[in-house]
């Protein structure tokens, strides 16, 4: 009987699991069956996949904190990629894949509706695995399905919320915010929902720039979330948005909401809301002990070792602050020397280095951390820019510093009496040889370290050798005793402090002396002698006023840049004062003058009106003097005056004389620097260097002028030019012969062939005046240095072009036999701007065509 019930429940058992199977019959067996195995089976897998996905995108994923964090953890890759192209991640294609089989294999839909109750969550699970990994219109096809096949699902809010995810990623973010909207006024939503729902028009709101919009939707979505993560995340997002809006306060109430959370939440959050709130410390009224302590408190515990990158950085502040500068720099460095992904932490810390070392006169090392800063900055931002054009600035400054230093020094051992001058350079042999024989003793304790290290070393009496390779050498008691008999040999009793082997330099040079033969040769060599140095001193007078003239030239030429590039005016006011006192040359002595009496007026100095009088009275016949006594007037008809030669030059560039132009401009530059006509010899130099020299020369002066003259009208033009014009420039490929485009025909002459370019002109002009219903017209055009164009233009086709050519070669009465080619509009524009004539000709299978 047992045998006979086990046989029916198993016939039984089969019969419903097969007929179970079937997605095509609406039974109360089947809709449970498939909707069971979807739930527990597929699916199950599917959001496992999916949380284990997230959870890696979220670790990998590197915030910000520079800037407002997004709410989302998720980074949006930049590049372009097919759809079948797209990198994936393992965990999403297998909840896509686990969603797709849910979708394909337990889908029940019988007469246009859909019985598996499961499947809104498998096309759930789909877009979000497809929102994860960047696919946003496939995403937003399967929430949209979700919307119009499942309006009666419970999961019809949170399809909607994840539909406007998407749309922000799209850029709808009006969309999104318009729908997000009506979803939370008029339908009822669980928290999370809720959460989710403001957090996502708050990033909306962020996007849109409306920070105080976003403070009040992300407070709504940090209390309704369960998720301390979350939590964590939006009130420090919400400290970030009160501080844009200069509400320090309120700030940092939100930042003290992290730091309650402590554990909870990511210790990222908590180590970050510290920092921002001693960032937003009060220097004036507040408690700096309390303060110190704090940071070293955050230093000290253990648990932030992986952010001592970003404290040591601020402690640094700190004490700079504080005027503490070797604290300052310790701490700085410190920071460096942490392994950090945080490129902006680390071009931070290399610009306040750089800062000092400039403000210590240690020019070349600012500009050794200035190339350290650089390279950690974007080099599309605008701080690269002002950073590079600072840097390069800084050459000039390492220059004609040097040249200071350099002149001020000869000419201070010059000055000196012949026994205070041998004085003065006995006085550094005696600390090259120390310095020598500091480095020959260190070197010699390294080999007798290595030799210990290797178990193997020598004295002068007889040969010591051990092996121990089992044990540090200092644990071998022999090799330990040995060591310190030799010490005290070499060095006597030393007490242990700094500098030991520099206390006693009798003792020093007695041990170097032990090897008579090297000592004597070290004093016999020319650099250990006065004589090396003193022979080499300028005693001509010429050599000597050359020397005051280079460097007070240096000094005018440093304190302008530093009043112009710098904005350093304290460093311009001392070269400059410096300058004066030294007796400079008559031509940099009202210039001084000027540039002095501008920064006083700037700082409202009481020095300003007796250095305008000085000008005006000692100095009355300069254009300085007539400036300041007659600031309206432009002096444009002074034959002499800036504006005059800029006039002069100019008519000289639109008679395509741009060697003269370039040659000019630049005297008339340094003649002129720190006048305000400077900029405007920069561009029209910049401009004839292009006409000369080609595209990519031009771009160089251009990007220079844009560099180093950025507050000026004519930096400011510079800088819209690399914006907008430059990249419309930089194409040189040559259009085909079949674009749209009139047509020239062009005759290449050397410049120096001036009697044949003049009869090729005439004979052109005539032949021109006498077919006149052809409408031509020509120019003789500049090409480079070397060589100049005859050009006849608008030949409608390439055809009648040659068809000239042929005629001018034949008539008599207009013969041109030189040799020439034919060029569309299009290419001859990119010939003249790119100076690849011969590309062009080797293109058009032309290249042996010799210039005339």
């Amino acid at each position: 009987m047992r045998l006979f019930l086990k046989i029916v429940f198993f016939i039984l058992f089969s019969f419903f699991i097969i007929t179970g199977c079937s997605t095509k019959k609406d039974t109360f067996v089947n809709r449970n069956w498939h909707a069971l195995n979807t739930k527990y089976n597929v699916l199950f897998n599917g959001n496992e996949a999916l949380v284990d996905g997230k959870e890696t995108l979220i670790e990998s994923f590197i915030d910000n904190y520079w800037e407002i964090l997004p709410v989302e953890r998720l980074a949006i890759r930049e590049e372009i990629y097919l759809d079948s192209d797209v990198p994936s991640n393992p965990n999403f294609e297998r909840a896509e894949e686990k969603a797709t089989k849910a979708i394909q294999k337990h889908s029940m839909n019988i007469k246009g509706r859909e019985k598996n109750t499961q499947m809104d969550e498998s096309f759930l699970v789909l877009g979000k695995a497809r929102y994860y990994e960047q696919r946003f219109v496939p995403a937003l096809e399967a929430f949209n399905y979700i919307l119009y096949k499942y309006p009666d699902s419970d999961k019809i809010n949170e399809a909607k919320i994840w539909r406007e995810k998407t749309n922000i990623r799209l850029e709808n973010e009006e969309l999104a915010l318009t729908n997000l909207k009506r979803l939370t006024d008029y339908e009822l939503l669980t928290d999370k929902d809720l959460a989710d729902a403001n957090a996502m028009m708050g990033q909306i709101y962020i996007n849109l720039k409306e920070k105080d919009s976003a403070i009040q939707k992300l407070k709504i979505a940090s209390y309704y979330t369960k998720s301390n993560e979350e939590k964590g995340r939006y009130y420090y997002i919400i400290g970030q948005l009160y501080n844009d809006l200069g509400y320090k306060d309120s700030a940092n109430y939100a930042f003290d909401k992290v730091i309650d959370l402590n554990r909870k939440t990511r210790r990222v959050y908590m180590i970050n809301a510290h920092l921002e709130k001693i960032k937003n410390f009060d220097t004036v009224n507040g408690d700096k002990e309390l303060l110190l302590e704090q940071l070293t408190e955050l230093e000290k515990n253990r648990e932030n070792r992986p952010f001592l990158d970003k404290i040591y950085h601020q402690v640094g502040l700190f004490h700079l602050k504080e005027d503490s500068l070797k604290l300052a720099e310790e701490y700085f460095n410190k920071s460096l020397r942490k392994t950090t992904a945080d490129r902006i932490l680390n071009a931070k810390n290399y610009e306040i280095l750089a800062q000092m070392k400039f403000e210590d006169n240690k020019y070349k090392l600012a500009g050794a951390y200035y190339d350290s800063t650089l390279l950690n900055l974007n080099n599309k931002t605008k701080k690269f820019r002002r950073l590079t054009k600072k840097r390069t600035n800084l050459d000039d400054v390492i220059k004609y510093e040097d040249i200071v230093k350099t002149n001020d020094s000869i000419l201070y051992v010059v000055s000196l009496s012949e026994v205070d001058r041998n004085k003065y350079y006995q006085s550094y042999i005696d600390s090259l040889i120390d310095l020598e024989e500091a480095a020959r003793e260190k070197e010699k304790i390294q080999q007798q370290l290595a030799g210990f290290a290797s178990g193997e070393f020598k004295t002068k009496k007889n040969t010591f050798v051990t092996k121990n390779d089992n044990k540090f050498y200092f644990y071998n008691q022999t090799t330990l005793m040995y060591g310190l008999n030799e010490f005290k040999r070499i060095w006597g009793n030393r007490a242990l402090e700094d500098n030991w082997r520099l206390s006693n330099k009798n003792i020093i040079r007695q041990i170097v002396n032990t090897n008579i033969k090297d000592t004597t040769s070290l004093k016999t060599t020319d650099k250990y002698s006065v004589s090396y140095y003193t022979d080499r001193l300028p005693v001509k007078k010429q050599e000597l006023d050359s020397l005051i003239k280079e460097r007070n030239f240096a000094n005018y030429q440093l304190g302008v840049i530093y009043k112009e590039k710098f904005l350093e005016y304290d460093l311009a006011i001392h070269k400059f004062e410096t300058l004066l006192k030294n007796n400079p040359e008559e031509k940099l002595i009202v210039p001084s003058k000027y540039n002095l009496y501008k920064i006083y007026e700037q700082q409202e100095s009481t020095k300003a009106a007796p250095l305008k009088l000085n000008i005006i009275s000692e100095h009355k016949n300069s254009r300085f003097a007539q400036i300041l006594a007659n600031p309206d007037i432009v002096l444009q008809n002074d034959a002499e005056g800036p504006e005059a030669k800029y006039n002069e030059l100019y008519k000289r560039f639109e008679n395509e004389d741009y060697e003269t132009v370039i040659f000019e401009a630049e005297k008339y530059i340094t003649r002129y620097n720190g006048d305000p006509i400077t900029t405007k010899f920069e561009m029209l130099k910049a401009s004839a260097i292009g006409r000369l020299k080609g595209f990519e020369a031009y771009k160089d002066a251009i990007n220079y002028i844009a560099l180093n003259y950025p507050n000026k009208e004519e930096g400011k033009e510079a800088q819209k030019i690399l914006d907008e014009t430059i990249s419309k420039l930089e194409n040189k490929t040559f259009a085909d012969s079949t674009a749209k485009s009139t047509w020239k025909l062009v005759y290449p002459f050397n410049r120096d062939n001036v009697f044949k370019i003049k009869e090729v002109k005439e004979t052109i002009e005539k032949a021109v005046k006498d077919v006149p219903q052809r409408k031509l017209s020509f120019s003789d055009d500049i090409y480079d240095a070397q060589l100049k164009f005859i050009v006849v233009h608008n030949f409608p086709s390439r055809e009648q072009a040659l068809g000239f050519s042929e005629f001018l070669n034949i008539n008599k009465d207009y013969l041109v036999d030189s040799e020439n080619f034919v060029i569309s509009s299009l290419n001859y524009r990119i010939i003249q701007i790119h100076k690849n004539i011969n590309d062009y000709l080797s293109q058009t299978n032309n290249p042996n065509l010799k210039f005339n």
